[in-house]
């Protein structure tokens, strides 16, 4: 009878292991959400456009799949991070590239998220400067109340036809 109780214990632990059911073993399943979401989040910003030319910022480099990065903070709540590469290191619409980066995902992400856009360490002269206003919420609304700014944002997000 322990025997055949052993044997069931066993089948039946690998079986949850497997199955990700275990409790500890969550971490591949929400690995591999995760990295959908990560998926999920480069789709919505790679056809937003550059401000000074016709390309997109995938085209440009400026966004990749592995600047994305998403981490779960809760349930169903997502922390977003977005590391983008200016085209030069004195790009002078680097502010506004972010700016565009998080009204895109704010109006179009699909689940709860915190939202976390930096330029990429070293490539640009004032990195730090930018990733403060790009990040502070009275700056991105007060620069959305200037009409000729708003216009241009909405010309870089909007998908086109």
């Amino acid at each position: 009878m322990s025997l055949v109780l052993g044997l069931l214990s066993h089948t039946l632990s690998r079986v949850l292991r497997y199955s990700g059911l275990r409790r500890g073993c969550h971490a591949p399943r929400r690995r591999a959400m995760e990295q959908d979401k990560a998926l999920e989040v480069y789709d919505i910003i790679r056809t937003i456009r550059d401000p000074e030319k016709p390309n997109t910022l995938e085209e440009l480099d400026v966004v990749t799949e592995s600047c994305v990065q998403v981490d779960e903070i809760g349930e169903e709540e997502y922390l977003v991070v977005i590391r983008f590469t200016p085209t030069v290191p004195h790009c002078s619409l680097a502010t506004l590239i972010g700016l565009c980066l998080r009204i895109k995902l704010q109006r179009c992400l699909p689940f709860r998220h915190k939202l976390e856009i930096y330029i990429s360490e070293g490539t640009h002269s004032t990195e730090e400067d930018i990733n403060k206003q790009i990040n502070d919420k009275e700056r991105v609304a007060a620069a959305m109340e200037n009409p000729n700014l708003r216009e241009i944002v909405e010309q870089c997000v909007t998908e086109p036809d």
